[in-house]
């Protein structure tokens, strides 16, 4: 197969079949004739089972080649009004309804509608329904509920997890992981970010986490991520995504993972892509607060945007470098994001009084919300006296999140719990706030870069 590489770092593949890029990726992983490649999913939400599901579709008819399969935690249960309702999604769907048929698997759905047995997560994963999205039917999946048997010889693994939860399983698979000769690929989907405080503030990443918990080389671990809904991907709605990490596998990746509907261009800035993915869940919980509050008004919206891109550009400045290379991919994650995520979902229910904070950052059928633990990191990390910037019009310094009122306000509502959701509203609507142009002249002129933030 043949690529060309744009001036940005991206690959644009002008050949090559999905049996020819699968040919590919196997012999950069060594693999021989008769020995299939491995490909394991960890973690079964929304995005980690879509992105299985792409890969079983387009690959799986390899059998001798490939082998896919995802792992979820066992003991799920699918309550009554669910299984009811994908009772009904079953059998709006013809192709879906035939297929369960012919697998002798529909009767289960008829009694699980009739109360007469309880369907579990990973049962009706198999059958190609994900909890957090089950009004988008997938291709069937091979589900694995053990988490050695999924990944003891695993070539490829999928990260779908939250960053709140991928310490704890990876540093249960480093342990079944100690005898491997091999180094496996690891791809992170993980869209959040934890904070360390001690013995320095610095941004903690899903990658950085798998690397300490693994021992996994950098150099094999490599992040996903884009403007994506989901279920738009699965149901084919044109989309793009930037793979990063080191070049040795992030383009024949980004050659493998892409497909007609689906484009992936790469980039070696793994760190600060990583980190702005979890940066754009934090505002877009307040643009659905922003949304309820105000009817949906065009114009507050708007205002609202202004405001929290500001912050977000500042925020890019303490982070990185030459942050202005990310502003086309940060903004286009952020947009879509404020438009239909599953944070914004959050603020918006939050602000409808339809959720409350006390039923936590898990939500039945969204899943993790990762807005929330984003904001309680960022807010920490930017109180932070060591990461004191100039103040614009005073002679004196100020610790960074003081130039972030919209972050300070979502700390107040959604850790503190010391005011509503209107707070937002209140906070966005104060004539003491500064024009969000002087926020971005702040980060522009004055020399902000903390490169400690990010260690890679």
């Amino acid at each position: 197969m043949e690529g060309k590489n744009d001036t940005n770092g991206s690959t644009r593949t002008t050949s090559g079949s999905p049996e020819d890029k699968l040919d590919e990726l196997r012999r950069l992983l060594g693999k021989s004739n008769g020995d299939p490649l491995r490909i394991v999913g960890v973690g079964a939400g929304a995005w980690g089972s879509v992105f299985t599901a792409m890969l079983q579709d387009t690959y799986g008819i390899h059998r001798e080649k490939v082998q896919i399969r995802i792992w979820r935690r066992p003991g799920r249960s699918v309550d009554r009004a669910t299984a009811e309702h994908l009772f009904e999604v079953i059998n709006s769907r013809e192709d879906v309804l035939r297929r369960l048929i012919r697998r002798c698997a529909y009767l289960k759905y008829v009694e699980g509608r009739l109360g007469d047995r309880v369907l579990y997560a990973d049962e009706i994963l198999k059958d190609g329904f994900c909890l957090n999205m089950i009004d988008t039917p997938l291709c069937p999946l091979k589900v694995v509920t053990n988490l050695q048997e999924a990944v003891w010889d695993a070539d490829v693994v999928i990260n779908g997890l939250p960053s709140t939860e991928t310490w704890e399983v990876f540093e249960e698979i480093s342990r079944y992981w100690e005898e491997r000769i091999s180094v496996p690929v690891i791809v992170s989907l993980a869209k959040g970010i934890e904070a360390e405080l001690k013995p320095d503030p610095r941004i903690v990443t899903p990658t950085q986490m798998i690397n300490r918990a693994t021992g996994v080389p950098m150099e094999n671990i490599l992040y996903l991520g884009g403007p994506n809904i989901a279920s738009e991907i699965y149901n084919r709605e044109y989309a793009n995504a930037r793979i990063c990490g080191a070049e040795k596998w992030r383009k024949p990746l980004a050659r493998f993972l892409r497909q007609p509907h689906f484009i992936v261009w790469d980039n070696g800035d793994l760190v600060t892509h990583e980190v702005m993915g979890g940066l754009k869940n934090v505002y877009a919980i307040g643009a659905g607060m922003i949304a309820a509050l105000t009817n949906d008004s065009a114009t507050s919206k708007s205002v609202y945007f202004a405001h929290c891109t500001s912050e977000m550009i500042f925020i890019t400045h303490l982070l990185a470098e030459e942050p202005e290379k990310l502003a086309g991919p940060l903004l286009a994650d952020t947009y879509v994001t404020l438009l239909k995520g599953r944070n914004a979902w959050y603020g918006h229910n939050l602000a409808k009084g339809k959720i409350n904070l006390d039923m936590g950052d898990s939500i039945k059928g969204k899943g993790m919300i990762q807005g929330v633990s984003a904001v309680k990191a960022f807010y920490e990390l930017l109180s932070e006296a060591r990461l004191n910037v100039p103040h614009p019009n005073k002679n004196k310094h100020i610790v960074s999140v003081e130039l972030c009122p919209i972050l300070q306000t979502l700390y107040k509502i959604l850790i503190l719990r010391e005011m509503g959701c209107e707070g937002i509203l209140e906070a966005l609507r104060d004539e003491t706030m500064k024009d969000p142009r002087e926020r971005i002249e702040i980060a522009q002129s004055y020399a902000i870069y903390r490169p400690s933030l990010l260690i890679k």
